[in-house]
């Protein structure tokens, strides 16, 4: 898929979130790569084989405090390579990054993994 395609699934993605949610996100970026970086699989411990979707970097929301101020944007990164690997079907692929995109932002809201697999979102 061309770059320009797949960013257009992570704007919907993102226009989806509803309010008053999505007026949280002004103090975070939200990224496309092709793929994690060799520090980013490094520092997640992740082993040759295992895939990563997306990834959230920052100080989720239930973390902030009143000291909390004069930092650079959060970030939520989205890596196409890997979910186009893993999701042909055009379909499946649309409904993939939508997962994904709420899951980091899920994580950004200060949601963990144990709580966003009982909601399904893992």
């Amino acid at each position: 898929m061309q770059r320009g395609r797949f960013l257009k699934l992570v704007r919907r993605a993102l226009a989806e979130v509803p309010d008053p949610f999505a007026t949280w996100l002004e103090n975070v970026d939200v990224l496309v790569e092709k793929r994690p970086t060799k520090r980013q699989r490094q520092e997640l411990g992740l082993q040759p084989g295992e895939t990563l979707f997306g990834l959230y970097e920052g100080i989720p929301q239930t973390e902030r405090d009143s000291g909390y101020g004069m930092v650079l944007p959060d970030t939520i990164t989205i890596f196409q390579e890997p979910l186009e690997q893993t999701f042909r079907d055009d379909a499946e692929l649309v409904e993939e990054v939508r997962l994904t995109v709420l899951h980091e932002l899920a994580h950004f809201f200060g949601m963990s993994d144990d709580e966003l697999h009982r909601l399904g979102l893992d």
